[in-house]
Order: structure tokens, then sequence, then C-alpha cells
């Protein structure tokens, strides 16, 4: 009598023996001389298992560790309708996707739905310790009846809901990869490296979704997480939450001159750069022009001046003297109002820290002290607060009305993110959340605003309020227009709210 085939997980693969018979199946297999089996990736385990079924091949699953759940909700409220229907979106496409919505629009809250729907075992990913223990906090208040653990930080629980890094899960994906059936996949757009991929490739989980403000990778990999997680399923922009789940926003452009001076310094050290770029047939528009800029330049010593010169340009642009005088105006306009001031260097935040005395918080602040900054933030007895990029994502950054951008790399994930900080309505229904972009015109900050905002290819798109505010002139009044169990199938279980089913 033939043997009935089994599925077991073998260290981030599964291992299908004896092999059954049909033909289907062999796809999502490779043979293994090592141990005379058929070998197939962790991952396929849920199209396999599917084929298998419809295929009407018996087999017996010794794949699965994960087990269902009884998630009882400590509270629940009224889900925003976005999030009904991004949560509706994740289940009709099989309970596999990307829901994208801007930061601040309740992507934790959306989560605990997905969990709720999909009662089994769940891990969450997230890539940074804030955002582990913002998330542990809310998944134990929502779900006190069961036990929620951390991976990373020092910590390694064995739990049926656990919260880790992705630099810890893909440490130990091997071990994780057969205990959960659904991954929940934080600021997902992390996901695509050669490094933590491993944690969705090494799991056979067959409920996966991702969270993000914006999937887009410049180096083109975001493309991969239909694969590693699945399409995106869901998407909405923060002009389209505006007034609803997230506050009334506008967005005001400010441009400001160079002083004779600093455009005299700026025009060298252009003239220096383009030199080396024309006598290197580099072109810094095409597609690797940076990345044979940066090769070139480590080559002589013309290259590494060429370097220092673009460099030079970059920081006369961002860190104009108008900037300063632009930011004094605003301060002491929306004063006493919170305020969160973005810059792209550490050297321009402690300038501001230092000449304004505003408490400041950078990658080298200590945990203590940042967290005594943002607590004192939200407690109002701080007004202010400047950045670099740390605040950008994974902390959880108390309600501010006003954001203002003193300078900011090309990326539009910066870009939306810096706005999502101060879209949050916390306690006011009615409030209305302003983003200052100050801008240096005529300069390379221009075309790096045009590439953040998605303007590049028009630039006259009519997506901002705009003015001209020049250092030698008191004709234009930034402030004013500020004003303006045994087998898969015996888990199959109805979902009486939509009639879609769970066959893991």
């Amino acid at each position: 009598m033939a043997r009935i085939p089994k599925l077991k997980y073998d260290r981030g693969t599964l291992i299908l023996h004896p092999p059954p018979k049909g033909k289907e199946w062999i796809d999502f297999a490779s043979w293994d001389d090592r141990v005379e089996k058929f070998r197939i990736p962790a991952i396929d385990y849920r199209p396999l298992v599917e084929t298998l079924q419809a295929t009407g091949i018996d087999f017996i699953d010794e794949a699965k560790e994960f087990i269902p759940l009884e998630l009882t909700p400590s509270f629940e409220r009224e889900p925003y309708p976005h999030q009904k229907e991004a949560l509706q979106a994740w289940k009709q496409a099989g309970r596999k996707g990307v829901v994208v919505l801007p930061t601040a629009a309740g992507k934790t809250y959306l989560a605990q739905l997905a969990m709720q729907a999909t009662p089994r075992t769940t891990l969450i990913l997230v890539p940074t310790l804030d955002l582990m223990h913002q998330w542990y906090a809310q998944i134990k208040a929502a779900f006190p009846d069961v036990e929620v653990g951390l991976l990373g930080g020092g910590s390694r629980d064995r739990t049926p809901i656990l919260i880790a890094t992705y630099n810890s899960a893909a440490i130990h994906s091997e071990a994780l990869g057969d205990r959960y059936a659904l991954l929940i996949f934080d600021e997902c757009h992390h996901l695509p490296t050669d490094f933590f991929r491993r944690i969705a490739e090494d799991a056979i989980a067959p409920y996966r979704l991702g969270l993000t403000a914006t999937p887009d990778r410049t180096d083109g990999t975001h493309r991969e997480l239909d694969a590693l997680i699945g399409p995106v399923v869901y998407r909405k922009t923060p002009e389209e939450l505006s007034g609803g789940a997230l506050a009334e926003h506008k967005i005001v452009q400010i441009k400001v001159k160079l002083s004779q001076k600093e455009r005299e310094r700026y025009e060298k050290a252009l003239k220096i750069r383009n030199d080396f770029l024309r006598q290197s047939n580099i072109s810094l528009g095409s597609l690797n022009g940076w990345q044979l800029f940066v090769q070139a330049s480590a080559g002589s010593n013309a290259g590494r001046r060429a370097m220092l010169a673009h460099r030079e340009a970059k920081e006369i642009a961002a860190g104009t003297d108008a900037k300063l005088r632009v930011l004094i105006e605003l301060i002491c306009e929306h004063y006493p109002e919170s305020i969160l001031i973005f810059t792209n260097d550490n050297a321009t935040v402690y300038r501001i820290s230092q000449e304004f005395l505003i408490p400041a918080i950078t990658y080298q602040t200590p945990v203590k002290e940042r967290h005594e900054i943002l607590t004192r933030f939200r407690e109002r007895d701080y007004k202010t607060l400047v950045t670099s990029h740390v605040l950008n994502e994974g902390v959880d950054v108390p309600d501010a009305r006003i954001a203002i951008i003193l300078s900011g790399t090309g990326s539009t994930r910066e870009y939306v993110q810096r706005l999502g900080r101060v879209l949050r309505k916390g306690s006011d229904r009615n409030k209305l959340a302003v983003l200052y972009e100050v801008i240096t015109e005529d300069t390379s900050d221009e075309r790096t605003s045009q590439r953040r905002r998605g303007t590049e290819d028009n630039p006259n798109q009519p997506r901002q309020l705009s003015l001209v505010y020049s250092q030698s002139s008191n004709s234009a009044d930034p402030l004013e227009t500020s004003k303006a169990a045994e087998s898969p199938v015996q888990w199959k279980q109805e979902d009486s709210k939509d009639n879609l089913t769970l066959d893991f």
C-alpha cells in the first residue's frame, strides 16, 4: 500500500516525501541530492497546499506549527471608511497584499482589525526598537488575554503574538518560519533587501499584510513586494483623507534667494563640479550617474575636489541665512503652536538648536533624553522641536499643527512621512495643519523639492501655495500667505461579516 506523502518544514524550506502522484505540484519543487527528497521554498506553502487539494492528492501536513487564537479585543471603535475599505480589499485578495496609507491614517488599528478577522498566531515586523515597543503597548492593550512577546532589543520570546524588529526576525527566520499564520509587515518598504527578505521567504505564513505610506524604493526592489507579501490592494493619499481621518492641511512653499556672496560661492562650487563631470563624461541625470561620480571622485585629486565642491554647493543652498530669517518669522507667527522643524543634516539641527534655544533630536541623542524631549513636547512644555531624519518614521511623535522643512532629500517617502507628522487630528477635530517648505531659488534645492513632491516632470503643477522671499526686500511677506489541526481543510472557518473563508 502506497504511503501518504508528508509535508514537513525544514529550516526555511519544505520537504514533501514520498513524492505524490501527478505533475501539478512538481513546479514548486526541486530535487535535493543531499537528502534524496523534493524540497520546496517555504514561501510556496500556500499555493502548494492549494494545488495538492485542488488535484485531490491526500497528504499529511506536518509543516505548520501555527494555531487558531481567541482574539477578543478589549476595545473597539468604529473604523474610518478607508480602514473598512482597506480591510475588505485585503480580505478579497485572499488576505495577502499591501495597504498604502499616509502616516497618521490608523495603520496600527487596521492591523488589529486584520488580526481579529484572521485569528491565528501572528508575527508583526517593525524596523526599529521604538516601533516595536509602540506596537507591543497597543497590541497588548487590544488583546490582554493573549500572550504578546518581543523579539529584539535583548528579548527573545516565543509567544502566539510576537512583535519583532526586521533585523532580529531575519536572524531567526528559519526558526520562526513555521509558527505564524499571519505576518504583518509595518513600514514594509524595508523588506526587499537581501537580508530582510529572508523573513518572508523562510515563512510558510499563508496570510500576509504589508503596511506603508510610501512603498516605492529608489532601487526598484519594491516590485518584489508582490511576491514577498502580495500586490498593493488599497491605496489612499493624504489629500484623499484630508478632512476625514486626517486633518485638513495646506502646503506653503516659501522661496528664498542667496545673498550675492553666497551666490558667488555657489556658482564657483558648481563650476568645479561640472567641469569635472564634463571631462569625465558623466551625467548626474543618468540612471547610474551618481554612482559613476562617486567612483570617479575617489580616483583623483580633481575628483575629490569636485565631490567637495558638490557638497559645498548643496550646503550653501540648504543652509542659507535667508532660511533662518524665514524660520524666525514663522516661529513668531505661530507661537505658541507646537512646531516641528526638519533639516537634512545634523549640523544645521545643532546650529538652530544653539542659536534659537530649541531642543533637538538626532540619531546621536540618547534614548532617555529623546524620551524626555518628546514627553515635554507632548505636554507643551516645549513649543518647538528641531530634528533631521530620526523622526521620519519609527517614533511616536506628539501632535503638532505646524511643520517646517528647511532642507531634505529628494525622497518622496521622507516628504510624505514629514507631512504625516502634522496630519493626526488628535483632540482638535477642526485642526488645520500647515507644512511650510522653505526652498532656495535657482539652486539644486528647487530640483530636490520637485523630486520629493513628484513634480519634477511638471514643476508648474499647482500643488501648493508659493511665494518668493528675498533677504534684500521687505515686499514679500511669507506670513501673510501662511495665514491664507491535522490538515488545512479542517481549519476552514467562516467569516460572518463577509462570508470569506480561512483555509489555514
